[in-house]
């Protein structure tokens, strides 16, 4: 648990409690919800939501406050690159958007065991969602790593033509110390 004065001391006054931790099972279907209305976010099933929050609750946060989800952060480690931490989703419920929530939800993942051979976070982004690139860009520099970004998924290639291309941002290398490191 700690104080919002983390997030944005302007926007977010330090007496707010927000709890942040690992999901549990019975989160999908509310963290299904805080997605839908969260455009341009993609939904998922409900299904796809129960497993983020059962099978790949080590990479997953969830933020919480007065007992409500106000923010979820879906990612996972891919079998070929225990190295890496691929941002899926970030969701913030509207009245916590642009206080660095995101941010700080990212940061308790990495900061985790679960993630203590992280060196690069990945995630993909369209070329018109300027608030993912800003906070991406903001955690970049935070964590003082550069970032890169190429075609990742391409609208007429990968995705039939029926969503926009995908950029794959990559962040790092970087460190970040673990809960157990002084």
């Amino acid at each position: 648990m700690f104080l919002a004065d983390k997030i944005d001391p302007d926007t977010c006054p330090a007496e707010h409690l927000i709890t942040i931790g690992q999901p549990a099972g019975t989160d999908g279907s509310t963290v299904h919800t805080l997605i839908a209305n969260c455009p341009p976010l993609d939904t998922n099933s409900v299904y796809c939501n129960l497993l983020q929050c059962t099978h790949f609750a080590d990479t997953c946060a969830i933020a919480r406050h007065t007992g409500n989800i106000i923010g979820f952060v879906s990612a996972y480690i891919p079998p070929t690159r225990q190295d890496t931490l691929f941002v899926w989703q970030v969701a913030i419920h509207e009245t916590m958007r642009g206080k660095g929530l995101g941010k700080v939800l990212i940061q308790n993942i990495l900061g985790r065991e679960t993630c203590r051979n992280v060196r690069y976070l990945q995630t993909t982004i369209t070329a018109g969602n300027n608030s993912s690139w800003r906070m991406f860009r903001s955690l970049a520099q935070g964590i003082g790593a550069k970032t890169t970004h190429t075609t990742h998924f391409e609208r007429d290639a990968h995705f039939g033509g029926r969503h926009e291309t995908e950029f794959m941002l990559t962040i790092g290398p970087f460190h970040i110390p673990q809960d157990n490191e002084p």
